[in-house]
């Protein structure tokens, strides 16, 4: 499981899940690029696109937390 922050909310990621489906980078390019290192840049877009996008995620291998609630 790998995680990225924003400050205000946290990707995880777990890689065991994903199915690289691409629809995360299809998505928000800005944010996902699996060519680069980190591949997740969240600062990339906001944290509400960012909400929308994950909850695409057809192999629930990205999910969310906020980092106030955690």
């Amino acid at each position: 499981m790998k995680e990225y922050s924003n400050g205000e909310l946290t990707i995880v990621w777990k890689p065991k899940l994903c199915t690289h489906a691409g629809e995360c980078f299809k998505a928000l390019p800005e944010v996902y690029d699996p060519k680069a290192r980190p591949w997740v840049r969240p600062a990339g877009a906001s944290t509400e696109a960012l909400k929308s996008q994950i909850a695409l995620c057809p192999s629930g291998a990205l999910s969310y937390y906020m980092n106030e609630n955690k």
